[in-house]
């Protein structure tokens, strides 16, 4: 069942008490901030870097939402989460502090150009993995069902937030794997799109109550 945020106050309480008498005793696991054993909705939603609509633009790319997915006139794409789990440790009690799936059925990201169309669907965060895979779609064709599409670095995550019935991961920088670099260079005929290249910020919000 789903449990509701715990305040972040409370999860800072010392974790690490050596056991007494006995060198060979592990220390006792760290006890989670945050944990939603069932997610129920809201979004991640990615405001899009210059860079990246500056290089679709070079390209002659469109970008444009599939299914679910939004992508508004300020260029911020979201997608809604429909499915997974998500546990939050207080940053430096446990690698990696951020553990889960979280899914978004339904939705995706369309990519149009040269008389090609490459989609991006059905995203699954892994935010232990530091990655966002997803199935690829060329000129309606399934060309992977699970492929790694974008890495998370979640070295500029701000510290998680609670408002009302929500939590709120804000900050992460996305950025494009290697492996859907090469994907999207060849089916567009280019090379100009490289691994590493910053896709946006991600902001993921999911309900607590």
């Amino acid at each position: 069942m789903k449990t509701r945020i715990a305040a972040l106050v409370a999860a800072s309480a010392a974790l690490g008490i050596a056991a007494c008498g006995s060198d060979d005793k592990a220390d006792p696991a760290p006890t989670p901030a945050a944990k939603i054993d069932q997610l129920s909705g809201r979004s991640t939603a990615v405001a899009l870097d210059a860079s990246f609509v500056k290089a679709l633009g070079t390209l002659k790319l469109t970008p444009a939402p599939v299914g679910d997915g939004e992508i508004s006139k300020q260029g911020v794409a979201s997608f809604p989460i429909t499915g997974g789990n998500v546990t939050y440790y207080t940053p430096g009690s446990v690698s990696p502090y951020v553990q889960g799936e979280i899914d978004h059925a339904g939705s995706g990201l369309s990519l149009t150009g040269g008389g090609k169309k490459v989609e991006l669907t059905d995203f699954v965060i892994d935010p232990g993995k530091s990655v966002l895979t997803g199935k690829v779609t060329v000129d309606g064709k399934v060309a992977a069902e699970s492929a790694p599409l974008f890495f998370l670095d979640g070295r500029t995550l701000k510290p998680l937030e609670t408002e009302g019935g929500t939590a709120i991961l804000e900050g992460t920088t996305v950025k494009l794997k290697a492996e859907a670099a090469q994907l999207l260079n060849q089916t567009f005929g280019t090379d100009a799109l490289k691994g590493g290249l910053v896709i946006g910020v991600a902001k993921i919000t999911v309900n607590t109550a």
